[in-house]
């Protein structure tokens, strides 16, 4: 299996799967001198791991991250950094009457044609675990990037969508609920119809916003590496992920040109920002902000007709824990892919000097 690593010079490897005894990752190319506030890499994590509250998967794990080597006293030392987070909570067994069958909307029946061979205990590789690694490698990349600032929160569940434009969202709002909205009204509803769609035993989507601020001009390059489709890319890695958008996204495709253009300042900033701080693929020092779509998660805890290993139908139904919506626990995994995105173009950028 390939497309384990991510990046060209900060890049991150990860490994692990779901209910092995561990997972984690190396990150090489980080630079030396960073002082790192591990309680902040921790805190990050808490914001991803299962069991926070009534509304996410009650699978328990401390996800504790522990380093084996890059950092010395506290600070990066520019070598690789290894690190695991290990499993502690697995319940292997939720997940035997799927052994020779196929979940619908999962990885199962393409990992075992490509393969031939799969880990069906929480889906193994292919399950949203792996992303705590990448909140590791984004919490440091966050440290380097500073004073950027990256923060992301959830702006649809469903059908239930905030009004609030990113410029005027209150970020000191987002962890004030298990939503993870910045808005309390809109918040309470959004937990109150997740809690009725998990009683239902079925799942829902939703949207998180993110906003990238302090960015400096000159990040990204303008033919296959532009900016927003490095971030594109990263943000459709994210598993459940299934849309991108930046600046005015597709509500630009209503527009005409002569509203829609950013028309600019003395200074260089512009009067509008609808190219969401990205033109010709390269940051241009407005802020960025782009949404992320992701479905329902494919686990229900409803009868469902599919096929097993022979090709004959059966029936099944989801066991266990799983999320009834991802999104509260994905805001912290779009705030880390953004900040390798960042972390590795500002890095990219010295080298054209």
């Amino acid at each position: 299996m390939s497309g384990n690593i991510y990046g060209t010079l900060f890049r991150l490897a990860t490994y692990g799967e779901s209910h092995g005894p561990a997972i984690g990752g190396v990150i090489d190319g980080c630079p030396a001198g960073i002082a790192l506030d591990f309680e902040a890499i921790q805190r990050d994590l808490n914001r991803r791991k299962p069991g926070q509250s009534a509304i996410v998967t009650q699978r328990k794990e401390p996800d504790e991250v522990s380093f084996y080597s890059g950092i010395f006293e506290g600070k990066t030392t520019g070598t690789p950094i290894g690190f695991a987070i290990h499993n502690t909570n697995q319940k292997s067994h939720d997940y035997s009457h799927i052994k020779d069958s196929y979940r619908p909307s999962h990885a199962d029946y393409v990992y075992d044609e490509k393969y031939g061979v799969r880990d069906y205990r929480g889906g193994g590789r292919s399950s949203a675990r792996e992303t705590a690694s990448r909140v590791v490698a984004g919490a440091i990349a966050k440290q380097f990037l500073a004073p950027i600032s990256i923060q992301a929160y959830v702006s649809s569940v469903g059908t239930l969508t905030m009004n609030t434009p990113p410029s005027q969202v209150d970020f000191s709002t987002i962890e004030e609920n298990p939503v993870r909205c910045p808005d309390p009204k809109m918040a309470e509803e959004m937990e109150t119809y997740i809690k009725q769609i998990r009683k239902e035993g079925d799942t829902v989507g939703g949207i998180i916003t993110c906003v990238i601020k302090n960015v400096p001009v000159g990040l990204g390059e303008p033919a296959f590496d532009k900016l927003h489709a490095e971030l594109g890319k990263a943000m459709l890695s994210i598993n459940a992920v299934k849309g991108f958008e930046y600046g005015s996204g597709f509500e630009g495709t209503q527009m005409k040109g002569s509203e829609h253009n950013d028309l600019f300042n003395t200074d260089g900033t512009t009067q509008t920002n609808r190219s969401g701080g990205i033109q010709g693929g390269i940051s241009n020092g407005m802020d960025i902000y782009f949404n992320v779509a992701f479905k329902p998660v494919a686990t229900i805890m409803q009868h469902q007709e599919t096929i097993n290993s022979k090709g004959e139908k059966v029936n099944m139904q989801g066991k266990g824990r799983h999320d009834p919506c991802v999104v509260p626990r994905a805001v912290p995994i779009v705030e880390a892919m953004a900040a390798l995105v960042l972390a590795d173009f500002s890095l990219l950028k010295r080298t054209n000097k």
